[in-house]
């Protein structure tokens, strides 16, 4: 089990994109959480399999929804975290 920190960059607030993140994330069985920042960048913290942690990164950086445009996917190591589920924060 792993936990990462994943800040995305672009056009990714009021377009879906943490609802389409938990989606992907409960597809792969991924815990954590997704927030807007007031930067208008997205926090993801994501726990799991490392595979499976590689899976959604990829994943999430071939976002094809016609309304997302990502231009920077940073993402850093964090202690491991265990949460129940993937859920938005508000």
């Amino acid at each position: 089990m792993e936990t990462k920190k994943i800040l995305v960059t672009g056009q990714v607030q009021g377009v879906g994109f943490r609802w389409s993140t938990t989606r992907l994330a409960k597809q792969l069985a991924i815990t954590g959480t997704v927030k807007n920042l007031p930067s208008g960048q997205v926090a993801i913290v994501a726990s799991g399999d490392p595979d499976q942690l590689t899976t959604f990164i990829k994943q999430l950086r071939q976002e094809t929804t016609p309304w997302v445009v990502i231009t920077d996917l940073d993402v850093t190591y964090s202690p491991t975290h265990h949460f129940s589920d993937f859920r938005i924060i508000i």
